[in-house]
């Protein structure tokens, strides 16, 4: 069989000789799955092989040596639960998906002085019916300040006295 060079395999994510990175639980990523997310997958791999535990003790005691077949998969589904619940107890390390994009809206806002909702959409990730919902949200709560011009709404930031004060004296000038 003939290498392509459009058909590369994926480099490894592995260490040196086929180890596995320690961020790898059976294949999977744990720096990207949230704390939950480990909890439950170590709870997914913990309790199978505890019940088979048992009942290979209880009912085959003579295939006893079973149990240390498998029983090398608790220790990194221990480790992988421990980490969750650490991460659980801490709070969130990141903020939320729903932070990120609205301080994205806020630094578009903040560049651009006022914004509708289709050129807030232009300007972040956010599709059009995100970024109108974020800002009717963020103009209901008294954060934005809401202007109509020509049939259309614009949200802007509020400003204090002295900066309107300002952009008024440089129009001038």
């Amino acid at each position: 069989m003939e290498k392509r060079p459009d058909q590369e395999v994926e480099p490894r994510r592995s260490g040196h000789h086929g180890r596995r990175d320690s961020d790898d639980f059976f294949g999977l990523d744990v720096e990207r799955m949230s704390p939950r997310s480990q909890v439950t997958t170590s709870l997914a791999v913990l309790i199978p092989v505890a019940i088979a535990g048992v009942l290979v003790l209880t009912l085959a005691a003579n295939l006893w040596w079973l149990v240390f077949v498998f029983g090398w998969m608790i220790f990194p589904a221990f480790g992988l639960l421990v980490r969750g619940i650490a991460g659980l107890s801490e709070g969130p390390s990141e903020p939320a998906v729903a932070d990120s994009r609205e301080r994205e809206l806020l630094e578009a806002l903040q560049r651009r002085g006022e914004l509708t909702p289709a050129q807030a959409a232009m300007e972040t990730t956010l599709t059009v019916n995100e970024a109108d919902k974020m800002l009717e949200d963020l103009a209901a709560k008294g954060h934005l300040d809401v202007k109509v011009r020509g049939g259309g709404l614009f949200y802007g930031l509020w400003e204090d006295g002295s900066g309107a004060h300002r952009r008024e004296l440089g129009d001038e000038e």
